[in-house]
């Protein structure tokens, strides 16, 4: 394997003490955190304003933990599909207190998509709770599981806590190691999926210094302070999401939790009540927030962390014009639990992902066609220990010497900031010509900036592959943007062959656009 250059992290580095100090489980590191701040310290609020300090965490933890982990055994994966809420995070601890895996299964992926994650995973039980499954309609989704797998409920549990179960909750919280489970800080800690935009979703398993080391590569990377406050609307199962939570939990931040990314006016709402500093969200999401905040609404965040997809021009002169948010930029992936890039509110620059994490090693490999970039392969200690697939139940495969592959094109400069091209699987070859589908709807943004865009690539008898181009601006015609390619330099083979219409843009339940869904529409518009 060729590879074309090389590119450390810049900025302050992570030393042994700094690596030593994730050599532990999660439910440690709550441990440690509690005996830092204080154990009154609030560190979660849901969503009907309910306050969880330290000592109520590790004590309804080790409460529900105790119960649960009976009929399961050490190292079991245990399906948890809850909302990003306070039942999600005492669950996640419940259930890593006692050795076993929190697996995050996404809701949003329907019964089939469950399902396999399940097998692939080999998920024997679920944790859920009546009430989601009541507010969220998933009544079906529900008894279409409990078919493969036990369910239980957690105010079924709440009720039926023995005074075995309160006891090892009232010894455990002055002295956890009495009552939980020994793990290994590198064993799983989490089993997360990926988002499966390009077809079926794999398992990724992240260990517990994983995790750990992540939290320390953004606490050393960005400036955040305990007295912060962070807004996070993004689900629990998504890697992002997950992170939301515990870079607060575990640098003394109050957490806000919110159950949905879905509703920007009770989002933007309680932004203003919590006097939130900090949130977490994706370029669509984030830009809806923009649009429905009143001036003023959105005075008390000085910090908006996007990631999972690029952040578009229009997003960012919409947050400063109105808002005075400058978003900072971030990339990662399920793979590298999940931070492998971020920009800096000192070191921001628009367009690119900043500097890689500390401690991570970059290489680029060649790819034909495109120049000036490189197939992106990452190291260091926050990537996954491996995969788990379909095809092989249950069995983690190792990162092959550390090097993980991305399947990202991207550029890195001498500086070491990095700019994403778009995925491998996002370049079409028109008239053995390389077009960059993230470049196409970034043009259709630049002309259309009020309307969403996604393009994909379809295949053609003539030149291989031809571009289409699916956007929400009823008026979008080829010959416009054709006329603003050439106005802007940029090649006609990256102008769309053809352009669809759709109301909206599907999305997957990460924010991300669900580009398989993308292709269907695109297909029966052009092939009806």
């Amino acid at each position: 394997m060729a590879f074309a250059g090389v590119a450390a992290a810049s900025g302050a580095e992570l030393n042994q003490l700094d690596l030593d100090q994730c050599k532990k489980t999660l439910f440690q590191m709550l441990i440690e955190t509690r005996a830092r701040f204080g154990g009154s310290r609030p560190a979660l609020v849901d969503s009907d304003d309910k306050v969880l300090t330290y000592d109520e965490l590790v004590r309804a933890a080790l409460a529900l933990g105790h119960a649960l982990k009976k009929g399961t055994s050490l190292g079991e994966h245990v399906g948890i599909m809850l909302p990003t809420s306070l039942a999600s995070i005492v669950s996640f601890f419940a259930v890593s207190a006692f050795g076993r895996v929190p697996t995050m299964l996404n809701f949003t992926s329907g019964a089939a998509g469950i399902m396999s994650a399940m097998r692939t995973a080999v998920v024997k039980r679920i944790v859920t709770a009546h009430r989601f499954i009541e507010l969220a309609k998933l009544d079906a989704l529900a008894a279409e599981l409990s078919k493969s797998a036990e369910t239980v409920y957690l105010e079924d549990i709440r009720k039926k806590l023995s005074i075995i179960d309160k006891a090892v909750a009232g010894i455990g919280q002055f002295m956890p190691r009495l009552v939980t489970s020994r793990t290994a800080h590198e064993s799983p800690g989490v089993i997360l999926f990926t988002s499966g935009t390009e077809g079926e979703p794999k398992g990724v398993a992240l260990s517990h210094s994983n995790m750990l080391s992540n939290i320390k590569q953004v606490s050393v990377h960005e400036a955040f302070f305990p007295h912060d406050i962070m807004f996070n609307p993004m689900p629990t199962f998504h890697c992002f999401g997950l992170l939301g939570v515990f870079v607060p939990l575990f640098l003394g931040m109050k957490s806000v939790l919110h159950p949905t990314p879905l509703r920007p006016h009770e989002i933007v709402k309680r932004i203003k009540e919590t006097a939130s500093s900090i949130m977490l969200s994706t370029d669509t999401f984030m830009s809806q927030y923009a649009r429905v905040a009143e001036t003023g609404e959105l005075k008390t965040i000085r910090m908006a962390v996007c990631g999972a997809e690029r952040v578009r021009d229009e997003t960012r002169r919409l947050l400063r014009k109105k808002h005075a948010i400058e978003p900072v930029e971030g990339y990662g992936l399920t793979e590298t639990s999940p931070i492998a890039a971020a920009n800096q509110p000192g070191d921001n620059r628009p367009g690119t992902v900043g500097h890689l994490m500390p401690g991570m090693q970059a290489k680029l490999e060649p790819v034909e066609g495109i120049p000036d970039a490189g197939r992106l392969f990452l190291k260091g200690p926050n990537v996954m220990l491996g995969y788990i697939r379909a095809d092989n139940p249950g069995v983690i495969e190792p990162v092959e010497d550390g090097w993980h592959d991305t399947g990202d094109i991207v550029s890195i400069d001498g500086e070491g900031v990095i700019t994403i091209k778009g995925r491998l699987k996002r370049f079409a070859n028109v008239g053995g010509e390389t077009i960059s589908l993230a470049m196409v709807e970034n043009c259709a943004s630049a002309l259309w900036p009020d309307h969403y865009h996604a393009a994909v690539a379809v295949s053609d008898e003539r030149k291989g592959e031809q571009v289409v181009l699916v956007s929400t601006n009823p008026d979008a015609k080829r010959a416009d943007l054709l006329s603003w390619a050439q106005r802007h330099g940029v090649a006609e083979l990256a102008v769309p062959r053809r352009i669809v219409h759709t109301d909206s843009i599907p999305v997957l339940g990460t924010g991300k656009p669900d580009f398989g869904s993308v292709e269907k529409i695109a297909l029966a518009k052009i092939r009806p």
